[in-house]
Order: structure tokens, then sequence, then C-alpha cells
């Protein structure tokens, strides 16, 4: 039996706005930024590369298109591992990226635990061997005070 090859959906970043004025920033958010973000963080621990998949980014969209009206964070249950991650702001792909990788701190390789009362799901879910693709999608939900 082999070693199955995982794809990860992450659905990368619901920026949660609740705002009068938007500005937008496209900086930072482009599928090689989304990539070379996990590939740092893959490469620093030994781990190959990821390469970009646009049938997984396409599901993390449509995934994440279902919550930009509420901007749960809830996961999809879907087919493929995923991080959520969430702001006030803009969040870029690589801070949404460095928000999981953040929790190597807390991991122990040697007993492939976390420290106690952390989470280090997202950041195992970055740099795990056997993932070899990863798609990303970013939506931003809007909420408009009336004045």
């Amino acid at each position: 039996m082999g070693i199955s090859k995982l794809p990860i959906a992450l659905i990368c970043t619901l920026s949660c706005l609740a705002m009068l004025l938007l500005q937008t920033s496209h900086a930072q958010n482009t599928k090689q930024d989304y990539l070379r973000a996990h590939n740092l963080a893959s490469a620093a621990v030994g781990v190959g590369p990821l390469k970009w998949d646009d049938k997984v980014a396409t599901y993390a969209q449509n995934y994440a298109n279902k919550h930009k009206a509420d901007c749960k964070m809830v996961h999809s249950g879907g087919p493929y591992g995923e991080n959520l991650a969430w702001s006030r702001g803009n969040l870029s792909s690589t801070a949404a990226v460095k928000l999981w990788v953040d929790a190597k701190a807390y991991y122990n390789y040697n007993s492939n635990s976390c420290a106690a009362g952390k989470q280090c799901g997202h950041y195992t879910q970055v740099v795990w061997r056997q993932s070899v693709r990863v798609g990303c999608a970013k939506v931003r939900y809007l909420h408009y005070f009336q004045l």
C-alpha cells in the first residue's frame, strides 16, 4: 500500500470587516504568494515544496464564498485538509500563513505533540510531508453601518 499524496485546501483568509469605507489591496494575495509562504515553512523543516492546484483553489474559493455573508469560521468537512484564518482587516496571504506557522514554537517534533493549552494543527497542516498540492482562497465580508 502506497502513501497517498493529499492536497490541502486552505481557505486561507476570511477577512471580516465592519466599516464605512473599504480600501482594497491585492498585494501579497497571488497564488505565488500563498505558495511561497507555505514552501518557506516546509523548507525550514526539510519538507519538499508544494505545487499550486487550481482545482483545490476553486474548492477553497467556492467554500469561502458560502461564508462570505456570515463569516463563520467552520471547516467544510470536505475531501481536503484545510486551514482557516480570520481578521478584522485585510489579511494578506503571507500574514495568514504566518499565523499558522507561528504555532511552530509550541510543536514538539520528537513527540509529535503540542504544548498544553496550545494548538498546532494549523502549523502541522502547512508542513505535512504527505501534502503535495495546495490551493487557497480569500473572501471579504463587509457590513456597512447605516447612519
